[in-house]
């Protein structure tokens, strides 16, 4: 199995990758036995890699390091094209090291188990939530005259000092719409 981070072969024995959707629900069935559920979305792939590197090749270790604590300019995690058969099959191009790197070491062979997280950045569900329209806010409203509003309370009254000063306090806290 082969694995490109921006080009970078990350070496190691024995890799294993295994991909992971998770799908985000709530049980709507409160008390009773109902299975209803809804649906809030999908949430980033992630690929786990585990792979086995032997005491003698430190540098290969050393430079998975590096890969994971590789940073932006503005101290953001760096982001990596990847190639993989498991990530172009899950639709993954792009990734960034989460959940941190494990590496401990093999009770029978001088090696190291390491395992590590990556998880897909600007996967296709969060550009398409990107590009759906936000829903507009509806102006609520009920019977009858506002307290205080644009027309100052009912026909022909004014409006008493104090009540003016919580207009203008309103109408700065608030915008006038």
């Amino acid at each position: 199995m082969t694995l490109l981070l921006d080009g970078q072969q990350v070496l190691g024995k024995r890799m294993k990758i295994t991909a992971n959707l998770r799908i985000e629900s709530d049980d709507l069935s409160g008390q009773t036995s109902n299975t209803d559920t809804a649906h809030k979305g999908f949430k980033p792939k992630t690929l786990t890699v585990a792979l086995m590197i032997p005491y003698v090749n430190q540098g290969q270790l050393r430079d998975l390091m590096r890969l994971a604590e590789a940073t932006t300019g503005g101290g953001r995690l760096k982001l990596y094209r990847i190639v993989n058969d498991t990530a172009a099959a899950f639709g993954i191009r792009e990734v960034q090291f989460s959940e941190g790197v494990s590496a401990r070491e093999d009770d029978s062979l001088a090696a190291w188990l390491v395992q590590f997280t990556l998880s897909e950045k600007l996967s296709n569900p969060e550009k398409v939530e990107k590009r759906r329209a936000g829903s507009g806010v509806s102006a609520q409203s009920a019977p009858g005259l506002g307290v205080g509003g644009e027309g100052g309370g009912e026909a022909g009254q004014e409006l008493t000092g104090f009540e003016s000063v919580l207009k203008r306090v309103d109408d700065y806290l608030g915008g006038k719409s």
